[in-house]
């Protein structure tokens, strides 16, 4: 059983030259901003990332995950909230294999099933199939990480039930060998002034480990899953380092409907 990629050939290349090609643009680009030694050299726990087309937030994804290698992971856990089905709850994927352009990654099924039993969760295969906050994960993780299984999680819950999800990935951390991968973007569809406000209150809220200051103005989309590794930060005392920010402006000029991007790496101190 095979979670096929609904969105290859549209939100990230369809071939694996073609996206190997894009990965090493990136990182040339990556070398030319001379980020500090020892960032580069952090062991994440997890990381925030965005989610949109390759061509706009590559670049700031790719940063986070070229970093997970440095962490060696046994596993690495991608969780992202629901763009295609209403429903409530917490969903995994139970399939064997995940498809991506450079070739299948093998899905920790026994493990899924582990957070299945233990956390009650759901596996709704619709669910799965054509979401795209979880899914363009996964071709980063196919080059970086060959070796690690994944889980994939997508939920759907309210803002004030994030204390589910939280309890999973205090679960989750307990694990050396796991690395969480939490999918979100910023804010969509300001004016570039309008973004960088609204997105500056995320930005501050992840920085300080304040699931509060979210509050006060945070879109992302993701939010969910943000205040809930927050929460996990927080207990853990965790490090938090900015990435990037960037938004769609960046690419295609347009500063009248603007979608922000922003990457960071959580680590223990």
């Amino acid at each position: 059983m095979v979670r096929k990629a609904g969105n290859r050939g549209s939100f990230y290349p369809y071939g694996c030259d073609e996206l190997r090609s894009l990965l090493k643009n990136f990182n040339s680009e990556l070398d030319n901003r001379n980020m500090r030694k020892d960032t580069l050299k952090r062991k994440p726990r997890a990381i925030i990332v965005p989610h949109s087309g390759f061509i706009y937030s590559g670049f700031t994804a790719n940063i986070a995950h070229k970093l997970i290698r440095n962490s060696k992971p046994k596993r690495v856990i991608v969780i992202g909230p629901s763009h295609h089905l209403d429903f409530n709850g917490i969903s995994l994927a139970i399939n064997d294999y995940y498809e991506t352009p450079c070739g299948n990654i093998l899905i920790d099924k026994k493990y899924s099933r582990l957070l299945k039993e233990k956390f009650d969760t759901l596996t709704i295969s619709r669910v799965h199939y054509l979401e795209y906050s979880t899914e363009t994960q996964m071709p980063f993780i196919r080059l970086y990480e060959p070796n690690s299984k994944i889980v994939e999680i997508v939920y759907n819950l309210p803002d004030s039930e994030y204390k589910t999800l939280s309890k999973m990935i205090s679960f989750l951390l307990r694990d050396e060998s796991n690395v969480v991968v939490v999918s979100s973007d910023l804010s969509s569809f300001y004016s570039i002034e309008e973004a960088k406000i609204i997105d500056n209150i995320c930005l501050a809220g992840v920085l300080k480990k304040s699931s509060s200051l979210l509050d006060k103005g945070c879109e992302a989309c993701g939010v969910v899953g943000i205040k809930a590794l927050l929460d996990v930060a927080r207990e853990e005392e965790f490090g938090v380092e900015l990435l990037d920010y960037s938004s769609s402006a960046d690419v295609n000029g347009d500063k009248k409907r603007v979608v922000g991007y922003m990457s960071a790496v959580l680590f223990k101190e």
